[in-house]
Order: structure tokens, then sequence, then C-alpha cells
């Protein structure tokens, strides 16, 4: 109040409230610098500082018409960080302190010590706080929870060792994470149980050892018999077929290898070496030549019979011995043209090589067409032809079409199919093919079929208006 008689002050408090209140400023264009008289404001402001050492009310970097009043402008408004930030005050601080001090003396206790008014013996100190023995505390005989029973069950699962594999396992994961399904066949077990596969599913990032780990583990929680040697080197996994026979023309996978590199679905595994430290396990091999290779059976002792040989031989090269389809046989390497007994032995036939012959067998009921492909061919934009069967009353006709030269002619099956004729042809050498329609037309004239005579006829007819119409074209000619 002892300034208001200052027009300096009381303007410069003015504009102040009116720019620090005003958003759009025009209120600070309502008084300006002409409206305080400038020399009362440096008189006065020139007695002050007299007085005061610290501060001035005029700008001393300018003279002369140049000179203003400080108090006639507003003060400067800068922004710092605590900008829009209002300091809490000393009471809301001071009843945080309390409200603190509060809750730990909550989480204390005093407890006030008092000194013992009547003395007591020893015996009843020591029945205040008396020892309990609990190891002969009688087992209660509520019910068991639910891991204690799976724990029974699985005893074994405790003392698996292959316990690291098991994060491989993927049943857990399915439809959340990539996983692989495999059948995986066990070449270890009886001859009965190997027919039946071990499902397997993996993570889809484990290797192919992380499979075999999971293989065993998933083996020995099963309680599978014969026990699996700890050393999981000790075992590979091998391609296999659907009906679990080993694929020993490719080699094993190799340990290193992601699993989801291979898409085969079947797998076997296989012992490499018969224990830890010792060399590969000595297996037996017996090879079969055929026309277009060769394969090797893997059999388990000598004492195994020709026709399991031969049959897995077949089931190799997708061929089949039942039924009406090609025949075929063993032979010796060393004595060709002489069949091997398929009840015997391989011991007995004293060698590990055989040929795989296909029989020659002549049969009225039917002609059989097995095609042939070449290896070396590539069948990659060729259909694979299908086998063909054609009922001897069906079959009409068989020609021979050209004959070039002695490796190569060519002969015509001639056939009745949905009330039609259709014909098909065959290259081979000149001596093959000559043979082949020897006998087929020497099946066909011992049988009377219809239609081979209706094929015949109308084969007539047509040679007859052939002849008939060049017969009259000659006669108009002539005329």
């Amino acid at each position: 109040m002892a300034f208001l008689d200052n027009p300096a002050i009381i303007l410069a408090h003015i504009r102040q409230s009116h720019v620090t209140s005003d958003d759009t400023g025009m209120c600070e264009m309502v008084l300006i610098d002409h409206d305080v008289d400038l020399e009362k404001c440096h008189s006065s402001a020139a007695s002050a500082g007299g007085s005061s050492s610290g501060g001035s009310f005029v700008d001393g970097s300018g003279g002369g018409d140049g000179q203003t009043c400080d108090l006639s402008q507003s003060v400067d408004i800068t922004s710092s960080w605590d900008f829009g930030i209002r300091r809490r005050s000393n009471t809301a601080q001071r009843l945080e302190r309390l409200r603190k001090e509060r809750q730990n003396q909550i989480k204390c206790k005093n407890i006030q010590w008092k000194e013992r008014s009547s003395s007591q013996s020893a015996d009843d100190l020591s029945s205040l706080f008396e020892k309990k023995d609990f190891k002969d505390r009688p087992r209660s005989t509520g019910s068991k929870s639910t891991l204690s029973l799976r724990l029974e069950q699985c005893p074994q699962q405790l003392n698996n060792p292959f316990n690291e594999y098991s994060k491989f396992d993927g049943k857990g994961h399915v439809g959340t994470t990539a996983t692989k399904k495999i059948d995986v066949y066990l070449s270890m077990q009886s001859t009965q149980e190997k027919l039946h596969p071990m499902t397997v599913v993996t993570m889809a990032n484990a290797r192919v050892h992380d499979l075999i780990g999971l293989i065993c583990w998933q083996y020995t929680c099963e309680g599978r018999e014969p026990k699996l040697t700890e050393n999981v080197n000790t075992y590979c996994l091998h391609i296999a077929e659907d009906d679990g026979e080993v694929d020993t023309d490719f080699p094993p996978l190799d340990s290193n290898e992601p699993i989801h590199k291979f898409g085969f679905s079947t797998l076997a595994l296989v012992e490499k070496y018969s224990s830890p430290g010792l060399g590969p396990k000595q297996s037996l091999f017996v090879r079969i030549n055929a026309a277009h290779g060769f394969s090797l059976i893997p059999v388990d002792s000598l004492k195994v019979t020709m026709k399991e040989i031969l049959q897995k031989a077949l089931k190799k090269r997708k061929g089949s011995q039942k039924g009406s389809g090609p025949m075929y046989r063993l032979e010796k390497q060393t004595e060709p043209n002489l069949p091997v007994d398929l009840d015997s032995t391989l011991e007995s036939q004293g060698t590990m090589e055989f040929c795989l012959v296909r029989e020659n067998r002549i049969s009225g009921e039917k002609v059989e067409i097995d095609p042939v492909t070449n290896q070396k061919t590539s069948t990659k934009f060729w259909i694979r032809q299908k086998p063909i069967s054609i009922d001897s009353d069906l079959l009409c006709a068989c020609d021979l079409v050209e004959e070039k030269s002695p490796s190569h002619a060519i002969f015509k099956l001639t056939y009745l199919s949905n009330h039609d004729y259709k014909a098909l042809y065959f290259e081979c050498d000149a001596a093959t093919v000559n043979e082949i329609v020897l006998k087929v037309n020497y099946i066909l004239e011992s049988r009377a079929s219809t239609s081979r005579a209706d094929y015949f006829a109308q084969k007539q007819r047509k040679l007859n208006r052939r002849t008939s119409f060049s017969f009259q074209k000659d006669k108009k000619s002539g005329q």
C-alpha cells in the first residue's frame, strides 16, 4: 500500500495482470510507454538508486530518448521444466510423512519387558517348550494326491537317462508351435513288435540327433523291451518303407541336420554300434541284381529262407508274386538259368549275391503288359505307363508292323475295348519281336474267339469295299 502513489508501479502491475490473463494479446497494447512520465520515473529511480545498491528501475544500457522505465513493462514470462506442475504444500508433505510413520508403526509391535515374578523349576520350563519327534508320527491314512499316483505309476520316468531330450516332445504344442509327426519303426525289438511303429511328435526346430534322443526317451517311458543303450550316438535314423522295411540303399540321416529339412514321415531307428567304444556292427546284406540296377537286402542271420529274401526284393522293386502278375525267381550269380530253392536257407547257398529273373510263362487266359522304364532316361516330363492286362477272348490280332534292322522292329497288338478296336505298338529288337508275334499268334489260333472273328469279318468288309471302289474307278477311267 506504500507504493500506490507511484504511478509506474501501479501501471506495471495493471499491464502484467492483463498480459498474464489475456490469451489474445490485445490488453498489452492498451497501456503503452508514453503514458508514463519518463522524467518523473527517472528522478524517482535516481533517488531510489542511492538507497539501493543492487537494483535500478532504469535500464542503463541506453541513454537519451531510448531510456525507458522497467516498471512500465510487464515481466517476461519464461517456461521451465516444472511448468504446469504444482508443487506440493508443506501441509501435504507433512501429512504424507505422518501416514508413512503410521504404516511403519503397524508393522512393528512394542512388547513391554516384565521381570519374572515367580520362580519356575526346570521341569516346568521344559514342559512349556517340549521337544517332539516327528519321525515317529503315524502317517495319515487319507487319499493320495494325483501327483503321487502318477509318480508311482511311472517309476522309470524318474530314472530315464534320456530326460534331457524330453523338451523336444511336441505333443503338448500341437496347434501352437510348429511340430512334426513321424512314425518310427524300432529294429531292435522282436519280430512281432517291430511291425508296429511308434508315433513321435517332435518340435520342428529339433535336429536329427535330438529326435533320436526323443525316440529313446519315449521308448524308455513306455517300458519297451529290450532296454536301450544310454549313449544316443549308438543309434541312427534310416529311411523306411510304410511296412517298416529299412531302405539301406540310402545312408542314414545326418545327425546335425534339422529334422524339418527332410520330408519323410516314416523312419527307422537302427543300432549302428554294438556297444560304446566298439566299431560298427557287422550287418548281413544280400545283393540282388536285377535288369535295371541292384538292391541290398538286410538279413538278421544266415538262417533266413530264400523265400523271405525274394519277398523283400520284390517289395523294394514294387513287384508282386501273387495273383496273375508276373512271376519271378532267384538265381545264383555264378550259376545262371538255375533257379534257387525258395525253401532252402541262405546259409546253404554259399553266396550272398543273386539275380532276380522274371519267368517267361505263357498262359492262354490273358496277355499282361508290364512297362519297363529306363532309369537313364528322365521321366520328369513323362507320365508313367501303367501295366495292362488283356483277356485272350478280347485279343484280336498280333501283327509285325515293320522291321528296319536287326536291332529295331515294331509289332502291333489289336484288342477289343468298349465295342471299339484299339491297337498297342511295341518296339524291340527283331529277334524278340518275331518270337513274341509267333507265340501270340499261336495262342490266338488255338482258341476260338468271337471278337477275333468279328474283327477279321469287319476287316474283310473294308477290304472288299476298297477293292470294289478301286475297280469302279478303273472301269470309269477305261471308258
